[in-house]
C-alpha cells in the first residue's frame, strides 16, 4: 500500500472539510440548536469543547475521503460517492448515538433517529459535493 500524501490529497481533503463544516455548522447553529437543548440540555456543557469537535471533523473527513470520495473519483461516478457516503454517515453516527442509547440514562430515541438521518444526509451530501468540486480541478 502506498501511504504517500500529495498536495492534491491535501487540497481535496480541505475541500471536503470545508464543505462538511459549512453544512454541519448550519445544522448545529440554525436547525438543531434548540432541538438538542430541549432534549439533551441536561447533558450539554456550557461551552463546547472545540478541540474535541475539531478532532472529530478532521477524522470524519479522513474517513469520507478514504472510504467514499477517493473511490468515487477513481470510478468516475458521483453515485459511488452518494450511496457509500450515506452508509458511511449512518454507520459513524450510529456508533455514537446507539452507544448513547444503550448506555446513557434517559437518552432520547428521537435524538438517535434524527442524528442517524442527519449523519447519513450530511455525509452523503459532503461526499457528492466534494466529488463535484474536486472534479473541477485538473
Amino acid at each position: 500500500m502506498n501511504f504517500a500524501i500529495t498536495w492534491t490529497d491535501l487540497r481535496n481533503y480541505a475541500i471536503a472539510l470545508g464543505i462538511f463544516l459549512v453544512i454541519d455548522l448550519i445544522w448545529l447553529t440554525v436547525i438543531a440548536k434548540r432541538l438538542y437543548a430541549e432534549h439533551l440540555g441536561y447533558l450539554m456543557a456550557p461551552k463546547p469543547n472545540f478541540i474535541a469537535a475539531l478532532v472529530f471533523y478532521m477524522l470524519f473527513i479522513v474517513g469520507v475521503m478514504v472510504f467514499v470520495v477517493n473511490p468515487a473519483l477513481s470510478a468516475g461516478s458521483w453515485l459511488k460517492a452518494l450511496l457509500p457516503g450515506l452508509l458511511f454517515g449512518l454507520v459513524t453516527y450510529a456508533t455514537y448515538d446507539l452507544t448513547n442509547l444503550a448506555t446513557v440514562k434517559d437518552w432520547p430515541i428521537l435524538i438517535t433517529v434524527i442524528d442517524l438521518i442527519w449523519g447519513s444526509a450530511v455525509s452523503g451530501a459532503t461526499a457528492v459535493l466534494s466529488y463535484f468540486v474536486i472534479r473541477l480541478f485538473p
